[in-house]
């Protein structure tokens, strides 16, 4: 099957739990066979929920979820067919680790070679295949993860559900179980719908990330497109670091609006989705999209700033600056660049594109 065979479909779904308040309140979404789609969304924000409905382990209040065009609303869970990761990797202490694999399948009935021949083809795959006699408690806790992400695995799935998954590891363990569960997907071709609160994470490893905050998917897309194009504010500052000056639209002239903000400055932005002068606009301006002290004519925006705090980051040097009424504005500059002109309380010009600068909704 191709990526461009639907395998999931939320269609108009909602979610109470009390009758009265929607934690989910109308979620579309459409996900391809072998595609890597991420629910990213601060807590509460109704992603984890989605993915619970989708197991079965949630009902739903509103709606259908299908499940290769067939409605799954009233399939037990597991009748579905959906192998799940789980943060806390939910593995069984009294059983070995080859118990734990062998235990799906017991369940479906498997026999006892072909279980045989699976666990130890699912252990190869998270090179865990000398572990398979360790119990859990003998296992790191990236070990432990690796045999949960087998065991999701072990019966074939037609989908594979991932909740937070790494949320309970180190940061250099999480970020290398980022790269092995990427690369599972794509050396199996899994389908893999993930829920996080990590952007990072979200960036690294989806095709398309759904962007959720209040019950309500902000916008789904590509990793790329999230940063580069955000459909309005709080994508914008949810995905990636971002500096945000507030201001009133005074012109627009085709895909261009010219804003003046509240400290007086004029700056020309991309029009994202203000339609009108006299709107609210945030101003939305990546840290490593600004320029210091750029030659003359280089850059329309172009302001007179004063450095406020040079921080050593090893790849950049974080800088925090004063200009147009912002005391908080950063910029990463990368550790190549000659810095030796930067000093705390000292005054330089500071610019940037106008495509690089978004006006988006107030």
């Amino acid at each position: 099957m191709s990526k461009d065979e639907t395998l999931v479909q939320f269609d108009s779904v909602q979610k109470s739990y009390d009758g009265e308040v929607l934690v989910v309140k109308d979620f579309n979404l459409k996900v391809g066979q072998g595609e890597f789609v991420t629910m990213l969304g601060p807590s509460g924000s109704g992603k984890t929920t989605c993915l619970m409905m989708l197991a079965g382990f949630e009902p739903v209040t509103n709606g259908v979820i299908y499940l290769n065009g067939k409605p799954i609303n009233n399939v037990p869970p597991h009748q579905r067919g959906i192998g799940m990761v789980f943060q806390n990797y939910a593995l069984f202490p009294h059983m070995t680790v080859a118990e734990n694999l062998s235990f799906p399948l017991e369940v479906r009935k498997i026999s006892k070679n072909e279980r045989e021949d699976r666990v130890k083809k699912a252990l190869d795959m998270v090179r865990l295949g000398k572990f398979g006699n360790r119990r859990p408690a003998q296992l790191s806790g990236g070990q432990q993860q690796r045999v949960a992400v087998a065991r999701s695995l072990i019966f074939d799935p037609a989908l594979v559900l991932m909740d937070e998954p790494l949320g309970a590891l180190d940061k250099n363990l999480r970020e290398q179980m980022q790269y092995e569960i990427k690369h599972l997907h794509e050396s199996l071709g899994l389908t893999v719908m993930y829920v996080t609160h990590d952007q990072t994470e979200a960036l690294t490893m989806s095709n398309r990330i759904a962007v959720f905050d209040d019950g309500v998917v902000q916008q789904c897309a590509s990793p790329s497109d999230l940063y580069e194009r955000p459909s309005n504010a709080f994508v914008a500052n949810f995905i990636g670091e971002n500096n945000r000056l507030m201001g009133t639209v005074k012109a627009i002239n085709g895909d261009k609006a010219t804003v003046k903000t509240d400290s007086g400055d004029i700056v020309v932005a991309t029009k994202v989705n203000v339609s009108a002068v006299g709107e609210r606009t945030t101003l939305s301006l990546r840290p490593e999209r600004i320029f210091i002290s750029p030659a003359e004519d280089r850059t329309p925006n172009t302001y007179s700033a004063i450095v406020k705090e040079l921080i050593y980051h090893g790849d950049h040097i974080r800088t925090r600056f004063s200009v147009c009424g912002d005391d908080d504005f950063i910029v990463k500059i990368p550790n190549s660049s000659d810095i030796t002109s930067l000093a705390q309380d000292k005054k330089v010009n500071i610019g940037w594109m106008s495509e690089d600068c978004l006006a988006l909704d107030g």
